[in-house]
């Protein structure tokens, strides 16, 4: 038999597989462990904008790893647009974001966005390709959805977009 008892050797540690068996997490341990991230931060805060930053800031550590370690994902999102109004503005939509998904937000919280903590991750895949941006998640209402769409608005910086020019 072919391949019966063989061990590969991998002989970088990116080429190795970042988990053993099932390759996908379950929906419902990633929506409590999620939770309880949302749950630790907001009693750490005064305000939802400090509450969004600390997301954020978790997303971008997740996103600096994400590119060491990931060259492919199997799910794109719903669209990715270049701005009209901004030649440095790229958005990504979804129309219902996974970190969006399970999370009730209560009614004196008013319009906050667990959709920053993708924008940390975002952020921080960009960072450390070398093309730094201000990275936001955004609410947008859809016409006949009880819920918005959420859109991660990627503004690059200018040094980008001057390289990107001069690369042609």
């Amino acid at each position: 038999m072919i391949g019966v008892g063989k061990i590969k050797h991998y002989t970088n540690l990116l080429e190795k597989p970042l988990s053993r068996g099932r390759q996908e997490v379950s929906l419902s341990a990633f929506a409590f462990l999620f939770s309880e991230l949302v749950q630790y931060n907001q009693t750490q805060v005064d305000n939802i904008a400090e509450l969004e930053r600390r997301l954020e800031d978790a997303g971008y550590a997740v996103g600096a790893r994400v590119l060491e370690l990931l060259c492919h994902r199997e799910k794109v999102a719903d669209s990715l647009e270049k701005g009209t109004e901004h030649e440095d503005e790229y958005m990504i939509s979804e129309k219902e974001l996974l970190v969006n998904r399970f999370i009730s937000i209560p009614k004196d919280m008013g319009a906050f966005n667990c959709g920053a903590f993708v924008a940390g991750i975002v952020k921080g895949v960009l960072d450390s390709a070398g093309f730094p941006a201000v990275v936001t998640a955004h609410f947008v209402p859809m016409e006949g959805q009880q819920r918005p769409r959420t859109t991660i608005l990627i503004k690059f910086a200018e040094e980008v977009l001057r390289r990107e020019a001069r690369l042609g």
